[in-house]
């Protein structure tokens, strides 16, 4: 708990202003005289007290002076991440912004003490996924360089991975029926689990067989933890919510970046890798223990039924057939951009698993200011302009980067990462929004199913055409898979709908009170 203590000399304005409750970063109520706590915002514990004295040493012929000493006791509601904000929650206690007005750092739209706690959880829970969810991609081109495969074979295998996929929409279904928290839990333990069983792989199948299974309740984790954000986030701060779970996520996944230089050492010592998953099991029990299920999930009236489904595919197949088509186009060519980078710098430009790293730090940390400006912009602006410069910036320079050497390549990789770090909030955020409590998980499965497809094919054609008995290089096999992501800016264009500051019960009219499927 903190407390936060400042003087101040004011005329009879300004002591009036320090009198009435704020209403930016929190809202207060008044509690006595000169007494203030905490109505709604970001904090565990507020409370503000006044002392006003008369100020001395001032001209007694003007206006009336005030000393007034303002203490402020605090404690952010955000679990873990409260050293990240600390210091611009500390600035905004002492600065008052006008009514409804946030800083530029907090949510566009305010948030309550239950929100900000589970947030901060969910972040958490993104550090995971997203280690795990990049574990793979990080350590293919060490793995095949143990057993003795080409580039074609690391094709097969990423492609191939991503078929297990059943199971993540299977996951995803239960989610749906038996609530959000249980299905956190028992993918986040499970992924861990699962990941950790490649370290006893003798070659490149058995790995891709218990890879396959890990990825895909990786990829149930990963949405779910988006789900539950944007079921508890206001209406104005969604795509900030997915900035920030990004943000984290890209955090783990680098994990995975600093352990590369251990192949430098020694090529089996990519297994080290695999290894770090174990420890994640007890702290994501223990998070998931603190994590309350998602308000929109607990008021849900009823569960998923065959009439639901029904409605899921009569009434929101338009929405379901967008988002799957555009999940397709956009993985056909990101997927193979992040997937075979590694393998294009080892072998294309003679890089070193350190120097990887190296490269992969500096190209891939300001990434963070793409992504969490994307959700400022993506709440306040709109998702679809954000998207279509994220989407087109992201692939035409990705293509550029292919072709590049020396400080280009250094450049155009950066700006690639950068730009297509907005997508992540605003189009990411659709896949929550655009779809009922009551078959948000289960259509969020299926339209990954059909993303995973696009994924898979991209990966088979860029591998196909980058190998050694074809092209033998990476940068026109790009080329190739760039049609695809400019076909999705041109749907996101003509077709997606604006979403930005618009509350789910609007977007889906099944999730009012009272109403069945059909209704809306």
């Amino acid at each position: 708990m903190a407390v936060t203590e400042r003087t101040i000399v004011v005329d009879e304005a300004g002591l009036a202003e320090l009198r009435t409750a704020r209403a930016d970063l929190l809202v207060e109520a008044e509690a006595g005289p000169d007494r203030f706590v905490l109505a709604t915002g970001p904090f565990k514990t507020y409370e503000r007290e006044l002392d006003v004295q008369a100020a001395t040493g001032v001209a007694s012929e003007g206006p009336p002076q005030y000393a007034v000493t303002e203490r402020t006791t605090w404690q952010l509601a955000l679990p873990v991440w409260w050293i990240v904000y600390w210091l611009p929650a500390r600035y905004a206690i002492t600065h008052r912004l006008g009514p409804n007005q946030q800083p530029w750092w907090a949510p566009p739209s305010r948030i309550d003490r239950q929100t900000a706690h589970v947030l901060g959880l969910l972040c958490t829970l993104a550090v995971f996924s997203g280690y795990l969810g990049s574990i793979l991609s990080q350590t293919i081109t060490f793995v095949t360089e143990e057993f003795g495969n080409d580039r074609s074979d690391q094709g097969v295998a990423l492609a191939t991975v991503r078929f297990g996929i059943p199971i993540a929409v299977g996951l995803l279904a239960a989610a749906d029926r038996h609530g959000r928290r249980r299905l956190l839990l028992l993918t986040g333990v499970a992924a861990s689990l699962v990941t950790a069983t490649a370290v006893l792989a003798p070659n490149l199948v058995a790995l891709t067989i218990s890879q396959a299974i890990a990825r895909a309740i990786t990829t149930a984790l990963g949405l779910l933890i988006g789900i539950v954000a944007a079921e508890e986030l206001p209406a104005g701060s969604r795509a900030y919510g997915v900035s920030v779970l990004a943000l984290t996520a890209a955090l783990g996944s680098g994990g995975t970046v600093w352990l590369l230089p251990l192949a430098d050492i020694d090529a089996r010592l990519w297994r080290v890798v695999y290894l770090v998953p174990l420890l994640f099991v007890p702290a994501i029990i223990a998070l998931v223990r603190r994590l309350p299920e998602s308000r929109r999930f607990a008021r849900s009236e009823d569960r998923p039924t065959i009439e639901n489904f029904r409605h899921l595919w009569t009434e929101q197949r338009g929405r379901l057939i967008l988002l799957a088509l555009g999940a397709f186009l956009f993985l056909f060519f990101a997927a193979p951009a992040s997937q075979f980078q590694n393998e294009f710098l080892r072998d294309e430009r003679s890089f070193s698993a350190s120097r990887i790293t190296l490269f992969t730090i500096c190209t891939s940390t300001p990434a963070g200011l793409g992504v969490f400006f994307g959700g400022r912009l993506a709440d306040r602006r709109g998702r679809r302009f954000v998207g279509i410069a994220g989407v087109v910036g992201s692939a035409g320079f990705g293509v550029w980067s292919y072709f590049s050497t020396g400080p280009a390549l250094w450049l155009m990789t950066l700006l690639a990462i950068v730009i297509g770090g907005m997508t992540a909030p605003a189009l990411g955020v659709y896949l929550p929004e655009l779809f009922s409590t009551r078959q948000r998980a289960t259509a969020n499965g299926l339209i990954t199913t059909v993303g995973v497809v696009g994924s898979a094919s991209g990966l088979f054609v860029v591998g196909w055409l980058a190998d050694e008995s074809r092209w033998n290089a990476f940068g026109p096999a790009f080329a190739v898979a760039a049609v695809a992501p400019m076909l999705y800016a041109l749907l996101i264009w003509r077709r997606y709908p604006e979403t930005a500051r618009r509350e789910l019960e609007d977007l889906n009219p099944v999730d009012r009170p009272g109403a069945r499927p059909g209704d809306g």
